[in-house]
Protein backbone atom coordinates (compact mmCIF):
# COMPACT_ATOMS: atom_id res chain seq x y z
CA UNK A 1 0.00 0.00 0.00
CA UNK A 2 1.50 3.46 -0.89
CA UNK A 3 1.18 6.12 1.42
CA UNK A 4 1.18 9.52 -0.30
CA UNK A 5 -0.81 12.34 0.26
CA UNK A 6 -4.03 10.94 -0.31
CA UNK A 7 -3.48 7.91 1.98
CA UNK A 8 -5.66 8.27 5.32
CA UNK A 9 -2.33 7.94 7.33
CA UNK A 10 -1.54 11.07 5.99
CA UNK A 11 -2.85 13.36 8.06
CA UNK A 12 -1.66 16.29 5.22
CA UNK A 13 -0.11 19.35 5.48
CA UNK A 14 0.12 20.51 9.39
CA UNK A 15 -1.17 24.06 10.24
CA UNK A 16 0.78 26.84 11.20
CA UNK A 17 -0.43 27.98 14.48
CA UNK A 18 1.50 30.98 13.90
CA UNK A 19 -1.04 32.33 10.98
CA UNK A 20 -3.23 34.65 12.55
CA UNK A 21 -5.47 34.15 10.23
CA UNK A 22 -7.40 36.61 8.01
CA UNK A 23 -8.78 38.92 10.73
CA UNK A 24 -5.43 40.22 12.54
CA UNK A 25 -5.81 44.08 13.21
CA UNK A 26 -2.58 45.16 13.16
CA UNK A 27 -0.80 46.20 16.76
CA UNK A 28 -1.19 50.18 16.93
CA UNK A 29 3.02 51.24 17.39
CA UNK A 30 4.45 54.09 19.60
CA UNK A 31 5.81 57.19 17.45
CA UNK A 32 8.41 56.19 14.99
CA UNK A 33 10.58 58.31 17.11
CA UNK A 34 10.21 56.31 20.10
CA UNK A 35 11.09 52.76 17.87
CA UNK A 36 13.91 54.94 16.81
CA UNK A 37 15.25 55.54 20.34
CA UNK A 38 14.27 51.77 21.17
CA UNK A 39 16.96 50.89 18.77
CA UNK A 40 19.36 52.63 19.45
CA UNK A 41 19.09 51.68 23.37
CA UNK A 42 19.83 48.05 21.89
CA UNK A 43 22.23 48.68 19.92
CA UNK A 44 24.24 50.06 22.78
CA UNK A 45 23.18 47.16 24.96
CA UNK A 46 23.95 44.80 22.47
CA UNK A 47 27.77 44.13 22.91
CA UNK A 48 28.67 41.28 25.57
CA UNK A 49 31.15 43.72 27.19
CA UNK A 50 28.54 46.60 27.82
CA UNK A 51 26.03 43.99 29.46
CA UNK A 52 28.99 43.02 31.61
CA UNK A 53 29.67 46.50 32.48
CA UNK A 54 25.82 47.44 33.57
CA UNK A 55 25.99 43.77 35.35
CA UNK A 56 28.64 44.90 37.45
CA UNK A 57 27.18 48.83 38.24
CA UNK A 58 23.99 46.93 39.42
CA UNK A 59 25.79 47.00 43.07
CA UNK A 60 26.20 50.67 42.41
CA UNK A 61 28.68 53.24 41.23
CA UNK A 62 32.17 52.29 39.88
CA UNK A 63 35.45 54.04 38.30
CA UNK A 64 37.34 52.63 35.55
CA UNK A 65 39.76 50.69 37.52
CA UNK A 66 37.47 48.57 39.13
CA UNK A 67 35.36 47.74 35.88
CA UNK A 68 39.08 46.75 34.93
CA UNK A 69 39.64 44.35 37.87
CA UNK A 70 36.17 43.29 37.59
CA UNK A 71 36.36 41.95 34.08
CA UNK A 72 39.66 41.49 33.53
CA UNK A 73 40.37 43.72 30.04
CA UNK A 74 42.12 46.37 29.44
CA UNK A 75 41.39 49.82 30.40
CA UNK A 76 41.23 51.49 27.11
CA UNK A 77 38.74 48.80 25.80
CA UNK A 78 36.59 49.48 29.14
CA UNK A 79 36.62 53.28 28.74
CA UNK A 80 35.56 52.57 25.16
CA UNK A 81 32.07 51.01 25.67
CA UNK A 82 31.77 53.34 29.03
CA UNK A 83 31.67 56.23 26.37
CA UNK A 84 29.08 54.17 23.86
CA UNK A 85 26.64 53.41 27.58
CA UNK A 86 27.29 57.17 28.21
CA UNK A 87 26.42 58.46 25.03
CA UNK A 88 23.31 56.35 25.09
CA UNK A 89 22.52 57.51 28.17
CA UNK A 90 22.46 54.26 30.31
CA UNK A 91 24.92 55.77 32.66
CA UNK A 92 25.98 59.09 33.70
CA UNK A 93 29.55 60.11 34.74
CA UNK A 94 30.68 61.89 38.20
CA UNK A 95 34.08 63.02 39.12
CA UNK A 96 35.15 61.77 42.78
CA UNK A 97 38.20 63.31 43.21
CA UNK A 98 40.77 62.44 40.50
CA UNK A 99 38.35 59.57 39.27
CA UNK A 100 35.35 59.10 37.56
CA UNK A 101 32.60 56.90 38.94
CA UNK A 102 30.26 55.55 36.43
CA UNK A 103 26.58 54.80 37.96
CA UNK A 104 23.41 53.24 35.82
CA UNK A 105 20.83 55.64 35.02
CA UNK A 106 17.85 53.86 35.02
CA UNK A 107 17.00 50.76 36.42
CA UNK A 108 14.90 49.75 33.81
CA UNK A 109 17.74 49.42 31.66
CA UNK A 110 19.38 47.08 34.51
CA UNK A 111 15.99 44.78 34.13
CA UNK A 112 16.33 44.92 30.47
CA UNK A 113 19.77 43.30 30.73
CA UNK A 114 19.24 41.37 33.59
CA UNK A 115 16.04 39.58 31.87
CA UNK A 116 18.49 38.66 28.53
CA UNK A 117 21.17 37.61 30.48
CA UNK A 118 18.05 34.92 32.34
CA UNK A 119 16.67 34.33 29.12
CA UNK A 120 20.11 33.07 27.20
CA UNK A 121 20.86 31.04 30.07
CA UNK A 122 17.58 28.63 30.34
CA UNK A 123 18.43 25.80 28.69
Amino acid sequence: MASGPESPADPGPAADIHDPGPHADPVPLPPQHVVSAAGELLRALSAPLRIAIVLQLREGPRCVHELVDALGVAQPLVSQHLRVLKSSNVVSAHRRGREIRYELLDDHLLHIVEAAVGHAGEE
